[in-house]
């Protein structure tokens, strides 16, 4: 396996993968011009160090990382046929994305959350028909040989003292197997791993948080909590209170005295009022425009923050730029 260095972790990560796929979107436009999130100034000022994803490039990468797992378990004396994971992958044309967009499509979903009964099975059978090329060779193995080999390619579980109150962890790399060396070796070193740009890193993660607390946004959010008010939702103060709403009441079908999970009526009864409140959701932010001017005030924050940064943000540049990809 290859050389193992000391690494930042999950922790920096997460906060630089919030900001880039909350905001990944030339500068903000004005009047009734219509943003995208392609359009963040922060994401294409960093575009020579992020490179640009589609399709074609992690189906690409997936297919390097499976050759590199097979390779490292070969050297840990394990056999590993490489898998197809592009066919886990679900990729969504513009059309399909553009679906999602309205009114027909949360009448009928909400979010996206909950799943009733009849979807999760018809999940569950298509992940049955995935076939593991690598199923025959470990069914033969010992149990202590499974274990072995689960090991290696996936790094032993995190012990209980580093595991946070919410279950989460501190990702290291060298501590997950052939798995996060694979990913490592495509990936490279990760400037969110770099000591020398932590306080650069934190600061992207706290811009993305902090957009919450701009005038503009604060303004906005009160005038989406008073719509929602309107259509009998007056606990509901901004956007992600809506759908948070729903989630606490999903996971709480699987705490306290009911660890068997929801029935179906609950899931039903659950999903329903999912899709009432993102249909609620959804009207009320047609009304306001509400992604429009989110992008516009987070464009804006974005734009500072470059010009706040600018010595800081080159100085990584210089360091990690991939150049074309």
């Amino acid at each position: 396996m290859p050389a193992r260095r000391p690494v930042l972790g999950f922790t920096a990560l997460a906060a630089v993968a919030v900001l880039a796929l909350a905001g990944c979107a030339g500068g903000p436009g004005g009047g009734t011009e219509k943003l995208s999130y392609e359009d963040s100034p922060l994401t294409k000022y960093l575009e020579p160090v992020n490179g640009t994803w589609d399709e074609e490039r992690m189906v690409a990468e997936q297919k390097q990382a499976e050759e590199f797992k097979a390779e490292c378990m070969a050297e840990e004396g394990f056999e590993y046929t490489p898998v197809d994971q592009s066919q886990n992958m679900g990729f969504m044309d513009e059309d399909e994305m553009a679906e999602r967009e309205t009114e027909e499509w949360v009448a009928a979903n909400g979010w996206g959350f909950v799943q009733t009964q009849e979807e999760m099975d018809a999940q569950q059978a298509e992940a049955e028909e995935f076939v593991d090329p690598n199923q025959p060779y470990v069914e033969a193995l010992s149990p202590s040989e499974q274990e072995a080999y689960y090991a290696t390619l996936y790094g032993e579980p995190p012990a209980e003292e580093e595991m946070n109150e919410d279950g989460s962890y501190e990702y290291n790399w060298e501590t997950a197997g052939c798995e996060g060396a694979a990913q490592h070796e495509i990936q490279g070193e990760n400037y969110w791993e770099d000591e020398e740009f932590t306080d650069l890193t934190e600061a992207m993660g706290a811009l993305w948080e902090g957009l919450a607390k701009q005038p503009d946004m604060l303004a906005l959010d009160e005038k989406w909590a008073a719509c929602m008010a309107d259509a009998e939702y007056p606990d509901l103060k901004t956007r992600s209170d809506a759908q948070t709403s729903i989630m606490d009441e999903q996971n709480a079908f699987w705490e306290g005295e009911n660890p068997e999970g929801p029935s179906e009526e609950q899931l039903a009864e659950l999903k329903q009022k999912e899709i009432d409140i993102a249909v609620a959701d959804f009207r009320c932010a047609e009304k306001l425009d509400y992604q429009n001017a989110q992008l516009k005030a987070q464009f804006a924050l974005e734009e500072q923050f470059i010009e706040d940064n600018k010595s800081e943000l080159d100085a990584l540049l210089a360091a990690y730029s991939k150049g074309d990809e």
